[in-house]
């Protein structure tokens, strides 16, 4: 099917000024990993009735495109659990060069070792890995069972197809903070940036935000006394402030969503497998766009992605404490990564 709509390339612009580029699609709410800073070692999936077509996931892509969205990050969940997935991404790298300039995915790389050959082939570039230890003891327990050589052999697969890959890594206190080091001149030596993240208080899982938290200023202190880290001017079109490493060469990132607010330049929208668009990761509140594309087609679809632009707040909520935490109710597996 050609799924693209007839409607007018209007920019989207949010009620800031900030132009939206960029948009986060989700294709599944499931996992083969369970991160204990992720989700609940039993989760409730969705039942497949609720969730978006594959033909549907790309009419709304193909809708964001033709206002002026320009990248496409497929996401989850694990986003190549899903059946036939690799066909929407195909479909939409045939896109590539009409409007939409960029098609990339994240991924915990366990299946990539079997998709790495037909993502390259599709048009994507790189890939996001989350990978936040090296320690094949502290993977298992922190994925709730995960092998870290079948992602490590994703990896492998993707660098051997041609993909880019960036090491996405969850700061945690007492989990991973003193092998941080290891896995960025591991991952520098692989040829990989790194991206070192916060953890964001999303959902309920069995264990306490305040516990998780690691403060990213103070991650950056340590790897100073350790490296010399330059500041960076380089945008990959998300929130990440970058280094680089004098010793090891490569390029590190840090998302600060707690330390550091960094929605002034705000460019991105998600989608969730169901339809559901958050303007804003970390607050609460959603438009159906899967009822309004059932509903009334392209024109419906439209006309609530300029309500989207309305109802986008200007930042996010995390707020994290030992006396609690606040963002949104939602969890990550189901916002999306």
């Amino acid at each position: 099917m050609d799924g693209t709509p007839h409607i007018a390339a209007t920019p989207l612009i949010d009620a800031f000024g900030r132009r939206i580029t960029y948009l986060r699609l989700s294709v599944t709410d499931r996992c083969d990993l369970r991160c204990r800073y992720c989700m609940k070692a039993r989760p409730e999936f969705l039942p497949k009735s609720e969730v978006l077509t594959l033909e549907e996931l790309e009419q709304v892509a193909l809708a964001f495109v033709a206002r002026g969205v320009t990248k496409i990050r497929v996401t989850g969940g694990e986003p190549l659990v899903r059946r036939d997935v690799i066909t929407l991404i195909e479909r939409l790298g045939d896109r590539l060069g009409a409007g939409l300039e960029e098609l990339c995915l994240t991924t915990n790389a366990t299946r990539l070792e079997e998709f790495a050959p037909r993502l390259a082939a599709a048009g994507l570039k790189r890939v996001n890995v989350s990978l936040d230890t090296l320690d094949p003891k502290t993977y298992h327990a922190l994925t709730r069972g995960g092998s870290l050589d079948r992602a490590l052999a994703g990896i492998a697969a993707a660098r051997t197809a041609g993909l880019k890959i960036k090491i996405n890594a969850v700061a945690l206190k007492d989990t991973n903070a003193a092998a941080l080091p290891g896995l960025i001149e591991w991952a520098h030596g692989e040829g990989h940036d790194v991206t070192l993240i916060e953890v964001m208080p999303m959902g309920e899982v069995e264990a306490n935000r305040f516990d998780q938290f690691l403060p990213l200023d103070a991650v950056r202190q340590d790897l100073e006394a350790r490296w010399t880290l330059t500041d960076l001017t380089d945008a990959t079109g998300g929130p990440a402030r970058y280094v680089r490493v004098a010793e090891t060469g490569g390029r590190l990132g840090f998302i600060t969503p707690l330390t550091s607010n960094f929605c002034a330049g705000c460019n991105r929208v998600r989608v969730t497998c169901t339809g559901q668009l958050n303007a804003c990761l970390g607050r609460d509140g959603s438009l159906d766009l899967k009822a309004a594309l059932r509903s009334g087609g392209p024109g419906a679809l439209d006309a609530l992605l300029d309500r989207a632009m309305i109802t986008k707040p200007e930042a996010h909520d995390f707020r994290i404490g030992r006396e609690g935490s606040s963002g949104a109710s939602r969890d990550m597996a189901r916002t999306g990564g």
